[in-house]
This record gives C-alpha cells, structure tokens and sequence, in this order.
C-alpha cells in the first residue's frame, strides 16, 4: 500500500491545500463533495501535484515539512513555471 502525499488548488479561489492519503482519488473527491470542512469553503479543486510513500509516517513528515515556511518556499520554487502562468491567466 502507498501513502500519498497531494497539493490541491481551489480553482476559485486559487488557494493550495496540502494533505496525505492512502486512496489518492477518494480523498479528492472527499474534498471536491464538500465533506472536509477544512477544504469546503474552495471547492472545486484540481489535483497539481503528488509523490508517492510506502510508508505513512513519511507522507505525514512530507505533508508536515511543505506546510512549513521552507515547504511553501519549496513549492513555490518546484512548482513556479505553473503557479506563474495560473497567475497571468487569472
């Protein structure tokens, strides 16, 4: 069994969201029907990125670290090209 860890962003309101799971497209649709109420007041979302765990306790330390200043500065810097052009779209 893998653990996933997931960055979501509220396509309305352009917030990210991050979280871990061990069933990827449950949890996601879990958010997008309004049944987290942590995520309810963005949905819909979009799934933009992912990685992989074959152990939980690592997806939660990874989840844990992103949500982190240096996790945001992280994301920002892998994701920049995409959050960039979201940005110019908007």
């Amino acid at each position: 069994m893998f653990y996933y860890l997931y960055i979501l962003r509220s396509i309305k309101h352009n917030k990210l969201y991050i979280g871990y799971s061990s069933d990827l497209k449950q949890r996601l649709q879990a958010h997008n029907s309004g049944k987290s109420s942590a995520t309810k007041p963005y949905i819909p979302y979009q799934l933009i990125f992912y990685e992989a765990f074959p152990n939980e306790k690592d997806a939660k330390n990874r989840e844990k670290y992103l949500k982190s200043g240096y996790g945001l500065r992280t994301i920002k810097k892998m994701m920049k090209n995409y959050l960039d052009d979201i940005k110019n779209v908007g």
